[in-house]
């Protein structure tokens, strides 16, 4: 499609797909773009040309309301929000804080972390120790030899996601009732670790997945039962008709277009496995040279064994979401975003543009 390709200009560009692609797009998506207009008073003028640039793009603010009406996700795109004020003393150099921390109990996990009833898996640069506050029954902790998280290498992400395998298998073991994996990893305090050393965690549920999780295999059922199509192989497509999507092998990537925050990215694979994990190291390279180095990620995938739940055509799923600056220590989510949609800064059109270069 021709034109420029940005959040703004979603609704035009919806427009101009092919029909089928446009219906589908509906299907999956209302868009709607409104106008956020303000008067000020001229002793303001001064001040918001040095905050925000020209005077006319605060007094007409153009907003985009993006809701996904199969899973009711929403967000609120407004780029001005990026230059507002930020009020609040700044962390630190976040290096130097990283630095500082060295020498903490994950530098030494065999002596200063407990071990799990059976035992701890050595992965080939990580270990697994036993959560000494858990989420859940069985929740274990993936930690990188690496202390310094932004050093991580992209073999030690994927060998992360395969250590955490091994442990949940070996849970298993001792639980066969526990069949609902979950693998997260929270990069530096902005994302809620309360611990910088470079770690991720699982854990392994017995009675249902997690409710968010089973909310979106709901949702992909209905779905199915309605249009009488794949959910995810529908979302990726819409994604891909405006511009948002890329294929790394058998791995499909998107940005989302409503996302839980800032510049968030999905992968999507038939199953888990290293080919998904190393799109998912492809991705956090890419968060990196856009100095995203905070962030959420979590690995969703169907039960270990058959349930009485029909997973049928969901796919082994990565969501990963930038938390912010971790200098900044101002939470980057409010109210808003815990009780009504998300209010986004970034334009995934740009995220997916800086995705898609990486080891292009």
């Amino acid at each position: 499609m021709p034109g420029e390709r940005t959040i703004t200009a979603l609704p035009r560009l919806v427009a101009g797909l092919a029909r089928e692609d446009r219906e589908l797009f509906g299907r999956i998506f209302q868009v709607n773009a409104v106008t956020g207009r303000l008067h000020l008073p001229p002793e303001m003028r001064e001040w918001v040309e040095k905050k925000f640039g020209p005077v006319d793009r605060v007094k007409n603010q153009e907003i985009i309301k993006v809701t996904n009406l199969v899973t009711l996700e929403g967000a609120l795109f407004n780029r001005l929000r990026a230059a507002r004020p930020v009020e609040g003393a700044p962390a630190g150099p976040v290096r130097e804080e990283i630095a500082r921390a060295q020498g903490g109990p994950f530098c030494r996990p065999e002596e200063k972390t407990p071990a799990d009833p059976f035992g701890r898996v050595r992965g080939r640069y990580c270990l697994t120790a036993s959560n000494i506050a858990k989420y859940d029954g069985h929740h274990g902790v993936i930690i990188f030899d690496e202390h310094n998280p932004l050093a991580v290498s992209g073999d030690a992400v994927v060998d992360a996601f395969i250590t955490a395998r091994r442990w949940a298998d070996l849970v298993r073991e001792q639980d066969p009732a526990a069949k609902y994996y979950f693998f997260l990893w929270n990069c530096l305090w902005k994302s809620g670790a309360s611990i910088i050393h470079g770690h991720a965690q699982a854990t392994v549920a017995r009675e249902m997945h997690y409710p968010k999780v089973e909310a979106l295999r709901r949702a992909m059922v209905a779905y199915r039962e309605k249009y009488g199509s794949g959910y995810f192989e529908d979302l990726y497509r819409v994604h891909d008709a405006v511009g948002l999507a890329w294929r790394w092998g058998e791995v499909k990537g998107f940005a989302y277009l409503t996302p839980v925050k800032e510049r968030e990215v999905f992968l999507l694979a038939g199953e888990p496995g290293p080919e998904l994990y190393r799109a998912a190291a492809r991705v956090i390279e890419g968060y990196r040279a856009i100095a995203s180095w905070s962030f959420n990620l979590a690995l969703l995938v169907p039960p270990l064994e058959k349930t009485a739940e029909d997973w049928g055509g969901f796919p082994a799923i990565i969501r990963i979401v930038d938390r912010g600056d971790p200098a900044v220590r101002n939470s980057d989510i409010g109210a808003m975003e815990l009780y009504a949609a998300s209010v986004i800064t970034s334009d995934p059109f740009w995220v997916a543009e800086k995705i898609k270069q990486v080891g292009a």
